[in-house]
């Protein structure tokens, strides 16, 4: 081709250029050639400016920027039935709520559990039932707040300019400080039962538990490491904070019969659903590794039926520090190694959702499962009978909140691309359609219910999980395991039939007389024609003479 009459673009670039006495910097320049003519067609000083603006943001996609406290996005706001759970109750935490009228009359607890946070010392007497477990040393006001003004410009990078642009230093700092120490002393009279320390109704201690974990009600966790490192030792403040949020999600109490461990025994061992992880979370500390107080807090979390805050290797470990509370709960209960594969969002199998009436039916049971983390979801099938275990949760007033305000958080962008509770409640949502699949799981102590009717808990997985998009690799093996099962029309068919003569025990009763009762007659029958044989062919008497 003749390279004068083919068309073509050129994107020149000159170093600089002289007007006069000035320089002007570098600029880009765009020369479009058409035919051979070599008619160039200059780009005005507006499209320069534009073009240039792609150079400034060069490298900054990939940059690393901290994290920033943000907003509830868009497209959450939008369902009206959802905005209050948004938003706090009783006490604002940070500068998204901060100076609300209704909120207002929390403040004057704020200083209140500042000044306790400093004077709390454990070697003080102690009211009684209060435990006084938790090494705290008595701090003045003046050093933690000077702590928490250290950090100021820090912390100010995790917030919007525009959100925080009217706060000078001063009523930034101010504001951190009182909400830190709030946080962190509440914290600790409600971890050691000190309830009466905190002078407040009953109602505002509940809505207070609440608040602590909404999106836009967060303060970043530097400022509570820094109070905890004047106040406790040993990483104990960490383990306080811990020990709060695992006592919040309690592990619903489980009906374990002799009968019920026999099965269990068995399912696990053919099953392989014991492993040697599972064994270690189940026993207790190891002597070796654990500081006296940690040992403490171990067993106070056991009577708790908690899992403890144990610091195991593997934890102590870890040095990123979380966003805020939000994010510690969110890792408390969701490994974020679950769903940490890559790939195509596109998968070439479907699988189908059934509900927990319709596993139930296909010969597949439910079991509660010994941890607590959302994540942990296992499918494992014996022959005919399969055991769907599910992580044990409680449903109570706070339970729409929490949950909306962790999915609200996974699709911020400065989060981990992980959606755990998303694709948890995803699942959960295809288990449950309505009322008998809430008392399915309910009577396996999956689900123990403080909301309300089993209609109640059903419209309320319905309502979270309405748009939302699940990690296309979240539970994909017990997905492919449920649908191989109920694919197999064998095992539909065992499972039909056992659910519709043996639904019951006195259905099981039954058939077992029922075969005792025609072993009889078929015995009597049988012992009737022998005695008719032996009537009609009596032996011949023996000769004498023989």
């Amino acid at each position: 081709m003749d390279q004068q009459s083919a068309k073509g673009t050129m994107v020149t670039r000159e170093e600089s250029r002289s007007i006069g006495n000035e320089k002007i910097a570098d600029e880009w320049s765009i020369i479009i050639h058409q035919g051979s003519s070599s008619n160039s067609r200059e780009i005005s000083e507006n499209e320069r400016r534009w073009l240039c603006s792609f150079e400034k943001i060069r490298g900054c996609i990939d940059s690393s920027q901290k994290p920033k406290i943000q907003m509830v996005p868009e497209m959450h706001r939008e369902i009206e039935s959802n905005i209050k759970c948004y938003k706090p109750l009783v006490a604002s935490i940070g500068p998204f709520h901060h100076g609300k009228s209704k909120l207002e009359h929390m403040e004057k607890y704020k200083k209140q559990l500042a000044v306790q946070f400093a004077d709390q010392n454990s070697t003080k007497e102690r009211p009684e039932g209060v435990l006084p477990w938790l090494p705290t040393v008595s701090v003045s006001i003046d050093e933690l707040y000077r702590s928490v003004k250290n950090i100021v410009p820090n912390v100010r990078e995790c917030y919007a300019d525009e959100l925080i642009k009217d706060y000078s230093e001063e009523e930034f700092a101010q504001m951190m400080f009182l909400d830190g120490c709030f946080i962190l002393q509440y914290i600790h009279c409600i971890v050691t039962g000190n309830y009466k320390e905190l002078q407040m109704k009953s109602h505002d201690i509940a809505f207070i538990r609440r608040d602590l974990f909404l999106l836009e009600n967060q303060i970043p966790f530097e400022v509570l490491q820094v109070l905890m490192s004047c106040k406790f030792k040993n990483n104990v403040g960490m383990e306080m904070i811990k020990m709060f949020i695992s006592s919040a999600h309690t592990k619903p109490p489980q009906r374990q019969g002799f009968i019920q461990s026999i099965k269990d025994f068995f399912l696990d061992f053919f099953g392989g659903v014991i492993s040697s992880v599972e064994t270690k979370q189940g026993k207790g500390p190891h002597p070796e590794s654990y500081t006296c107080t940690q040992k403490v807090m171990n067993f106070l979390g056991k009577i708790c039926n908690g899992e403890g805050p144990s610091l195991t290797k593997q934890e102590s470990t870890k040095n990123r520090l979380p966003a805020h509370l939000l994010d510690l709960l969110k890792t408390h209960l969701i490994d974020t190694k679950a769903f940490s594969k890559g790939g195509c969002y596109l998968r070439g199998e479907w699988c189908s959702y059934r509900s927990a009436m319709e596993l139930r039916r296909a010969g597949i049971r439910f079991r509660p499962g010994k941890s607590r983390r959302l994540s942990d979801i296992k499918f494992n099938s014996f022959h005919c009978s399969a055991v769907l275990t599910l992580p044990p949760i409680t449903i109570d007033d706070s339970t729409k909140s929490e949950f909306l305000n962790l999915v609200a958080y996974e699709a911020c962008p400065d989060t981990p691309d992980d959606f755990g509770i998303t694709s948890y409640l995803s699942f959960m949502d295809s288990l449950i359609d309505h009322a008998e699949d809430v008392k399915e799981l309910r009577s396996q102590g999956i689900l123990l219910n403080f909301l309300g009717s089993d209609q109640e808990v059903a419209d309320l997985f319905n309502e979270i999980a309405r748009d939302l998009v699940p990690n296309p690799h979240a539970f994909v093996d017990v997905k492919d395991k449920i649908e191989e099962h109920y694919n197999d029309k064998g095992k539909i068919w065992i499972a039909e039939w056992k659910n519709t003569h043996f639904n019951t025990p006195w259905t099981v009763f039954a058939f077992i007389a029922a075969l005792f009762v025609i072993c009889l007659q078929v015995s009597d029958t049988i012992l009737a024609g022998l005695q008719a044989h032996s009537a009609l062919h009596p032996n011949p008497t023996p000769c004498q003479h023989c």
